[in-house]
């Protein structure tokens, strides 16, 4: 199966960038929608995901890589859902803000603008590229 991409949105407040780089990475979980847990279950390993700062920010700061496919989210209480482990592959030269997302013909369609309470979401590659060339950003090695 080819490559996917994805976008994942934190508050900075609860889980900014910088602690995620700290921590090394870290389970994504505490995803309650069901198409965020359709997208979550969709994640393969090594899919490239772009790290958004929603609420405080509202920009794209770093690129993440799907460490560990889904699997039982141990925070539920309840329920059938999923988590992904991510890690932090890339900071992105600069943040790529909503405003600029919103306004780019490759990026103005995305979920992240017309499905604002999605957390969780695929995006096609042409527009995961121009997020990167917005950035200022060369993916180094995958390797």
């Amino acid at each position: 199966m080819a490559q996917q991409f994805w976008l994942v949105k934190q508050e900075p407040d609860s889980y900014s960038w910088t602690a995620f780089v700290a921590d090394g990475g870290t389970a994504w979980t505490g995803v309650r929608s069901f198409p965020g847990r359709l997208h979550l279950r969709g994640m393969k390993k090594g899919d490239l995901v772009l790290y958004y700062h929603s609420s405080v920010g509202k920009e794209v700061v770093g690129c993440a890589k799907v460490a560990r496919e889904a699997y039982p989210d141990p925070t539920a209480e309840e329920g059938d859902w999923s988590c992904v482990d991510l890690v932090p592959f890339q900071p992105l030269k600069r943040a790529v803000t909503l405003e600029q997302l919103k306004v780019d013909p490759l990026t103005k369609d995305l979920p992240l603008i017309r499905q604002s309470r999605l957390s969780v979401m695929p995006i096609p590659e042409p527009s995961f590229r121009r997020i990167l060339e917005l950035a200022g950003t060369t993916l180094k090695s995958r390797a």
